[in-house]
């Protein structure tokens, strides 16, 4: 009895870490401190197509780009294969809304929350960022891109109590004993590549009316 309860306190250390380490560091889209950069992670495509839970964290990543909170946005996903993109999805949603293309800088190899926030900065130059996502998941992102380099604070996006919603929320009680272990030891991406200044260049564009795509496969 005794073990299986010592099993269970320690299971639970992650996901208290997570929520004692971020508390003060979660907002909403009305009252977050700007940032020069807004990061959107990915969240799935239904026929190649944002997935509701995603375009909930591209509209949030509109407001805070209309209202002035971000001047880029880095959109960080999954394309592993030719059938599925993440990124370019999530840039044509965001230039459909208004967004300007070259405020948009696409990573195509944030396989997980670790190598989107370790590329965040080592390849994409981030230094501070507001990260976008659903609330069971923000406090990892910002956890891991604190442990990455970068100065982050976290929108939680808000979604009603479905299934979708249970089934993330037990998730990360697992995958906060991941993030703990890459937030200690910070592995390297899976892909890390060369450093890109698609981020420089959408900083250095504020207020230009001239510019092109960023970001590279």
């Amino acid at each position: 009895m005794r073990g299986s309860v010592l099993v269970c306190v320690l299971a639970l250390l992650p996901a208290t870490w997570l929520r004692l380490s971020t508390d003060d560091r979660i907002h909403t889209v009305a009252d977050v401190p700007s940032a020069p950069v807004g990061v959107v992670f990915g969240a799935g495509l239904w026929n190649g197509e944002p997935s509701p839970y995603l375009a909930h964290r591209l509209d949030a990543a509109v407001r805070l780009y209309k209202t002035g909170r971000i001047h880029a946005l880095l959109v960080t996903g999954d394309n592993s294969r030719h059938d599925y993109d993440e990124p370019d999805a999530m840039r044509a949603y965001l230039v459909k809304r208004g967004v300007p293309d070259r405020r948009i800088v696409s990573d195509f190899a944030g396989f997980d929350t670790w190598d989107s926030c370790s590329r965040a900065r080592r390849v994409f130059g981030v230094h501070k960022a507001v990260l976008v996502s659903q609330g069971f998941h923000v406090r990892r992102a910002l956890a891991l891109c604190g442990a990455a380099g970068i100065d982050a604070y976290g929108v939680a996006v808000d979604e009603p109590h479905d299934a979708t919603w249970y089934f993330g929320g037990t998730r990360e009680v697992v995958a906060a004993g991941k993030a703990a272990l890459d937030a200690a030891f910070e592995p390297d991406p899976h892909f890390l590549g060369p450093r890109e200044r698609g981020i420089e260049e959408a900083l250095a564009e504020r207020g230009s009316g001239a510019g092109s795509r960023s970001g590279s496969r």
